[in-house]
């Protein structure tokens, strides 16, 4: 019923890695990440390198939790390379032993549900299995290095209304599937797509799908408590995408529409994960809870706790100042940033910045 879009399990692994091994793209991509000095200088010498390595590991992988030790490994790397530190609050005061369908705000492709998993492996609880769009799967090696890493697929591909609505009830069986049968966590981000704009709202359409395997007669704060939603608010001090965003946002302004180039979601995923984000924080909130009179109303609920949580840093402050016209100043590295941009990308920027700054304001205004 859910082979198609379920994670790969442990027996599986072995055959998935040796496939993964002999692929050249994706050997290419880790020696770039791992040894990028010596992959531009002598290319085959390195991908030789990381595919011997990987063949040495392969013999020792009993499953999953031994390739989420190994993903743990670079993450911690990754963060005290690229970051100014990572932290979070909130996550002692949940039931991790409860499974949990952690619902967050989605900057980061790839970082947003690492960094969920990497505060919930410290803490001794087990990793999510992560929601991850079929749009971001054109390769099939990109879908089984997802799934191996206990991603699951959302049909979004889908070209019909009837294929649509098949496709979400499949996923919301799933979702409830894992978390009351498999006593699973899980990941999902709060709408489709990256808030390129830095507007956080969670997509009322998203409930309603969660909503399809409710059985009639079950009363929606019931089913709410079985999938336990507890919002996660994820701020980054700076955004390594930021000025391709702000392309891509004043492209759309001008045009109604942005086409994107061969390759781009894999040039924002290793420049997400690679480039310089600052302080980068998670602050974990209480479970949703409560008799809500339809899935508008849950949405508002989550959005209160993500923009309530979201932590403000002197990028986003500085930011709104200056478009309020109310500060010439910015920080230095948004003045960096900003220097190759026209008028038109320079607001754009500026706006993904302030945006968090006026949600939170008008939060506290309501």
């Amino acid at each position: 019923m859910f082979d198609d879009i379920r994670p790969y399990r442990n027996d599986e692994v072995h055959a998935v890695v040796q496939k993964l091994i002999n692929e050249p793209e994706f050997m290419a991509s880790v020696a770039n990440f791992a040894l990028p000095k010596l992959h531009a200088a002598i290319p085959f010498l390195a991908k030789w390198l990381i595919k011997f390595s990987f063949q040495k590991k392969l013999k020792k992988l009993g499953g999953i939790e031994d390739i989420q030790l190994e993903v743990a490994k670079y993450l911690n790397k990754l963060i005290k390379q690229s970051t100014d530190g990572f932290s979070y609050d909130g996550i002692d005061r949940l039931d991790l032993k409860k499974p949990t369908l952690f619902m967050s705000n989605h900057r980061d492709i790839v970082l947003d549900v690492a960094l969920i998993n990497l505060a919930l492996h410290q803490n001794g609880a087990d990793t999510v299995e992560a929601a991850v769009g079929d749009n971001l799967l054109h390769k099939p090696w990109v879908a089984d290095l997802m799934r191996i890493n206990k991603s699951f697929i959302v049909k979004r591909s889908e070209k019909t209304k009837r294929a649509m609505l098949a496709a979400s009830k499949q996923l919301s069986a799933y979702i409830h599937h894992v978390l009351v049968d498999n006593q699973q966590h899980l990941w999902i981000a709060q709408r489709e797509g990256r808030a390129k704009d830095g507007l956080d709202k969670t997509n009322a359409a998203l409930i309603s799908m969660l909503l399809l395997n409710k059985p009639k007669e079950m009363p929606i704060a019931e089913y709410l408590d079985t999938l336990n939603i507890v919002p996660v608010s994820i701020s980054y001090e700076y955004d390594p995408c930021d000025t391709d965003k702000a392309k891509e946002l004043a492209q759309r302004e001008v045009s109604g529409d942005y086409v994107k180039e061969e390759g781009e979601d894999f040039k924002s995923i290793t420049q997400g994960m690679a480039g310089y984000k600052g302080k980068v924080h998670l602050a974990f909130g209480t479970p949703i809870r409560g008799d809500f009179a339809d899935s508008k109303a849950i949405a508002k609920a989550i959005d209160e706790q993500i923009i309530g949580q979201y932590k403000l840093y002197e990028s986003n402050l500085s930011a709104h100042e200056k478009l309020a016209n109310k500060s010439q100043t910015l920080v230095p590295h948004l003045q960096d940033r900003m220097q190759a941009l026209t008028p038109e990308q320079k607001k754009w920027l500026l706006t993904m910045y302030a945006n968090p700054v006026a949600a939170k304001k008008a939060l506290s205004e309501s």
